[in-house]
């Protein structure tokens, strides 16, 4: 009989591979000794990406991936392999020294990782084992094994509840480490087991769980089913119950309120919802990054031209006859056969591609990813983005996007607890089409005078005082507001009594407001906007209340004051308050009794448990007697229109996405400046386009073509953010709802997109501001992308405080998340965290803008230095027969990008500013001067690229005439090619740090060490590299060169005179420049 009873679960268990079988306490059922058990993954979680093992290989793979490390790689292989005229260590040392740097960063973060693991997988735990609770580590947890956890620990592993302390076995829990919701919610014991709530009656559970595999969805827990053996009169019974996300408690998770639960682990370690939600953002890209990349192929075209140029030129100088080999190095015979030709040409390529690799700056990237990691910390020591009453201040979570904070040109924020403060006051209530203000000091309702709006209060009776009643009813009953008990110590109450709810909403109106039987509960969802309670009064009376959003209740509606009370609805959308109706419906008890039916039925579905549901929700709130609405008020946040006024200064596109009605949205978007009483508005909505309900999508293009006539084709309009409305340019603003994007964005029959969305997009481009509400998290999302992958590719903002918000945050350019008051899930997804909407004036206008200036102005100084040094090594073929003969000493072609010219262009990324901090927040119109990459253009590149070529050209044509058949040494002897390198090379080194002296305007201490300091180590190393014979090298040219230079005049004169004349172009540039302000920035330096 037990075998036959258990076969249903062990078979499925065999055919169906997308589900598992869990033992509690690991007791196989009586009858399934024949099945092997299976094998689950330990409790141990690992974040890290290497171990002791791996790290080498991995972190070289990973490495070498990046073009510029493998580019380097193959040209030190070419190296070791052919002969070329520089030794591998020039272009190895600073390979290696990139890896190096870059492996140890990655490791120490790396390590970092594994001793957070270590802490969580050794953390103390306590698993019932023969009836007894002992204490292990959490790594040790095994599937099927019952764990016990009390009041404010965590949930170690993804837990099925058996029991709590609380006789109805609930428990309280709090997911803001999941989800970033910090309200408490309820979970439920299975409900055969509720009474086992010592260790020795859990022990003694003989249960089997059918569920499905791990899957990364919170809120998704389907086909699961709890057996239990229970024994009735000497006889086995087995009963089955479906299990549901309200049984499944989620690792990360804190107990609340309860003060202890037992729990069956069914998923553990890296198969648990939390290790499963591990997903790294996707890697977004900087307009920088890119601009770097199209340098590199440009400059990476420019080496090959080099190297074909001097190959064929080598050939060519060679089969010349008065250019033959000398006697004394004839040519080899096997070179002349015809056969090794091209072989030897291919070699020959390849040693120039060597001698001027130079030219790609290797070194940058190591220099970039420094400025960006020390660089961010300049905006978390912000004491400006400091809030005293959160008590933090602004949180980088990635650095690689600093310098995009300067090129945003769309923002997109949330309204609520982002625009406003999601501080919750209750203001007034509408009952039966009556309006009801809550008194404060300077105004009051009284009984018969008229309110502010010219109606009268109400005649009272017993109708109106039972109206009264019920409605405040529905307040008290319909929600999800827990009492925290109070802490007292011997008697005396340490803690007062405090509200804890899922929505602030809630708590207001509860703090502003017999006894009943909670029966039912139909928790709020984002798509029914509404929530619904199902009581019992102590008369017998059954009733349902139901509140939610206006578009949500009133189709819902059968009779009452309707258009009353949408009228004060709709009254207190437009000042700005939020508001909510509130709905009931008496129920007899054979309704009741099909009602509970039909929630039992769906909810122990073992498929589509959601969809079924919904269906019997939609099916319950349905016939409801409106009986009136509440408004709340939410204020603007401190300094938020003055935020937005400063976007729209500097040339941003500001959008507001909210899940709020038009008429509360727009009163807000008026009231933070995003719409003023000049701008014209432009609606689509579904109130404009419901009446055609046969042929919704013809009215939608007829109002989308009349928007584009009078937008696009508006020549006023040319451009909407130059100029405000006071210098005679009319302004637009575009009001779209959920329902109408909707509608444009479905998809064409063929499956593309669809005709609506281009013309959508040049009317939202053309208005000064667009107010999006009605929205659902995906729709944001959907906003973000249609707008970032426009033609124009615009730099695009997402922010905003909510979980609602973390899809756009993810999916915009630049994820801004707020710390507020529904948690943190935005904060930990976005790419910055600031505490209040105020402080993104700041960190765009200031922040933004110096980090680009700052690095722009790097990749420029490194592409120029780099053109600078190898250019004369090209020249140099000219005069030595094209021999491959490298002009520069092997020590300072390592040295360079290393040791003399890196350090002080860091120092000026980091602490450079061209234009005074406070002048770049007054001015936000600054900001326009930056915009569109105008530091990384083709103008100034080519600029930055010219000013390469004539450096270049004057440090090689300056030393070959001043220097060349002249007798410069006190021996009568002339210079070398090594003193001629070196003339050539102390000229560069010099004058590239000079000009970055030039271009700097803040200077520091830092500035002055590394800039003079460098300048300085470069004289002392060639001294002591040139005078002495260093046991190691085979060839000691460089010997006494740098000495003998030093000492001879003419040789220090030519080299000033190199320096003077290479920085006449910087020179002559600034003095013809007519004198600006100091906060004028001058694009292209």
């Amino acid at each position: 009989m037990e075998r036959s009873l258990m076969s249903p679960i062990t078979t499925l268990n065999e055919k169906r591979v997308d589900s598992r079988t869990v033992y509690v306490g690991h007791h196989p059922p009586p009858g399934t000794e024949s099945f092997l058990p299976q094998h689950f993954r330990n409790n141990r979680i690992v974040s890290s990406k290497y171990t002791y093992w791996n790290f080498i290989p991995k972190n070289l793979f990973e490495q070498f991936r990046r073009i510029a490390n493998f580019y380097f790689l193959i040209i030190f292989l070419v190296q070791v392999i052919v002969d070329t005229p520089t030794s591998p260590v020039t272009s190895g040392l600073p390979l290696f020294f990139v890896i190096i740097v870059t492996a140890i960063k990655q490791g120490y973060e790396d390590w970092l990782r594994h001793k957070a693991d270590n802490s969580v997988n050794r953390s103390p735990v306590y698993v019932v084992v023969e009836g007894n609770v002992v204490r292990t580590q959490s790594e040790k947890i095994q599937v099927g094994d019952v764990v016990r956890v009390k009041e404010d620990e965590t949930f170690p592993c993804d837990l099925i509840l058996l029991s709590s302390s609380r006789d109805d076995g609930l428990c309280y829990v709090t997911t803001a480490s999941l989800d970033g919701e910090s309200s408490q919610k309820t979970y439920f014991a299975v409900r055969d087991t509720i009474a086992f709530r010592t260790d020795m009656e859990i022990d003694s559970l003989n249960a089997t769980i059918e569920c499905e595999q791990p899957q990364p969805d919170l809120y998704k827990f389907e086909f699961a089913c709890f057996s239990i053996k229970l024994k009735f009169n000497h006889l086995c019974v087995f009963t089955f119950s479906s299990l549901g996300p309200g049984n499944l408690l989620l690792r990360g998770a804190t107990l609340k309120n309860t003060d202890q639960i037992y729990g069956v682990a069914i998923y553990t370690g890296m198969e648990t919802k939390m290790a499963l939600n591990y997903q790294g953002k996707s890697q977004k890209r900087s307009v920088v990054e890119k601009s770097i990349n199209v340098f590199l192929i440009v400059y990476l075209c420019l080496l090959i031209s080099k190297s074909v140029i001097g190959t064929i030129l080598k050939y060519i100088w060679q089969n010349a006859p008065t250019n033959d080999e000398a006697w004394y190095n004839p040519k080899r015979a096997k070179d002349k056969e015809g056969n090794m030709v091209p072989l030897k040409i291919f070699t020959d390529f390849l040693s120039y591609m060597v001698l001027f690799n130079f030219i790609i700056p290797v070194s940058m990237y190591v220099t970039v990813e420094m400025q960006k990691f020390f660089g961010s910390y300049f905006i978390t020591w912000d004491k400006d983005m400091y809030d005293d009453q959160l008590g933090e201040g602004a949180l980088v979570n990635t650095s690689d996007l600093n310098e995009e904070l300067g090129q945003v040109s769309y923002v997109f924020t949330d309204k609520t607890g982002t625009l406003t403060e999601n501080n919750m006051e209750f203001i007034e209530c509408c009952i039966d089409g009556f309006k009801y203000k809550y008194p404060t000091i300077d105004a009051c309702v009284v009984d018969g005078l008229p309110t502010n709006d010219g109606t009268f209060s109400r005649p009272y009776g017993r109708a109106e005082k039972e109206r009264e009643e019920i409605f405040f009813h529905a307040l008290c009953l319909c929600h999800t507001v827990q009492v925290k008990e109070e802490d007292s110590v011997d008697g005396v109450v340490k803690q007062q009594c405090t509200y804890i709810a899922s929505s602030p909403d809630e708590v207001a109106l509860i703090e502003g407001s017999y006894w009943y039987q909670c029966l039912h509960v139909l928790n709020f969802d984002p798509v029914r906007r509404r929530m619904s309670v199902i009581v019992q009064a102590s008369s017998g009376k059954i009733l349902l209340f139901c509140k939610g959003a206006d578009s949500s209740i009133f189709p819902r509606v059968k009779d009452g004051k309707q258009d009353e009370i949408k009228l004060h609805v709709e009254q207190n959308a437009l000042t700005g308050l939020r508001t909510l109706c509130v709905a009931y419906k008496e129920l007899t008890q054979d309704e009741y009794d099909h009602i509970n039916a039909q929630l039992h039925e769906a909810k122990m579905a073992l498929k589509d448990r959601d969809e079924k549901l919904a269906q019997v929700y939609d099916d319950i709130e349905s016939n409801l007697h409106i009986i009136g609405a509440t408004a709340v008020e939410d204020s603007l946040q401190e300094l938020a229109a003055e935020t937005i006024e400063a976007l729209h200064s500097a040339g941003m596109h500001v959008w507001v996405l909210t899940g709020d009605k038009m008429e509360t949205a727009m009163a807000t978007c008026y009231a933070c400046s995003l719409f003023h009483r000049n701008m014209k508005l432009l609606q689509l909505t579904t109130k404009h386009i419901e009446e055609y309900e046969a042929r919704k999508e013809d009215k939608l293009h007829e109002l989308l073509l009349e928007m584009h006539k009078a937008v696009v084709q508006d020549k006023k309009c040319s451009y909407p953010n130059s100029l405000r409305s006071w210098s005679g340019i009319q302004e637009y603003g575009l009001i779209i709802d959920g329902a109408a994007l909707s509608l444009i964005m479905k998809p064409s029959q063929d499956g593309s997109s669809s005709n609506y969305e281009d013309l959508f997009l040049q009317i939202c481009q053309r208005c000064t501001a667009v107010l999006c509400c009605r929205m659902a998290p995906l729709q944001k999302a959907q906003i973000v992308k249609l707008v970032k992958n426009t033609k124009e590719n615009p730099v695009t903002l997402a922010i905003g405080d909510g979980a609602n918000d973390v899809s756009m945050i993810l999916e915009a350019h630049v994820g801004i998340g707020l710390k507020g008051k529904e948690g943190c899930q935005a904060a930990r997804n976005s790419d910055y965290a600031i505490p209040k909407f105020k402080h993104l004036r700041k960190l765009l206008l200031v922040h933004g803008h110096l980090y680009y200036i700052r690095i722009a102005h790097l990749v420029q100084y490194f592409f120029y230095k780099n053109l600078c040094f190898i250019l004369p090594q090209f020249l140099f073929q000219f005069i030595c027969g094209f021999s491959q003969q490298p002009l520069y000493d092997a020590a300072y072609l390592i040295c360079y990008n290393i040791c003399f010219t890196s350090l002080p262009i860091l120092a000026y990324s980091l602490l450079e500013q061209h234009i005074n901090m406070e002048a770049l927040k007054k001015e936000p119109s600054l900001y326009r001067n930056i915009a569109n990459n105008a530091m990384l253009q083709w103008k100034p590149f080519l600029y930055w690229t010219f000013l390469g070529l004539f450096n270049g050209l004057v440090f090689f044509f300056g030393t070959y005439f001043l220097c060349n058949n002249s007798i410069l040494e006190n021996s009568g002897q002339v210079f070398g090619n090594w003193t001629f390198g070196t003339v050539v090379y102390t000229a560069l080194v010099f004058t590239v740090n000079l000009k970055l002296a030039l271009d700097t305007r803040c200077w520091t201490w830092i500035n002055h060490f590394v800039l003079w300091g460098s300048l300085g180590f470069f004289v002392i190393f060639s001294f002591i590299w040139g005078s002495i014979i260093w046991p190691f090298l085979m060839h000691q040219r460089m010997y006494s060169v740098f000495i003998k230079m030093s000492a001879s005049p003419p040789a220090c004169l030519t080299i000033m005179l190199l320096i003077v004349v290479s920085l006449v172009p910087d020179i002559v540039v600034k003095i013809i420049r007519k004198p600006v302000r100091r906060e004028k920035l001058q694009v292209g330096d």
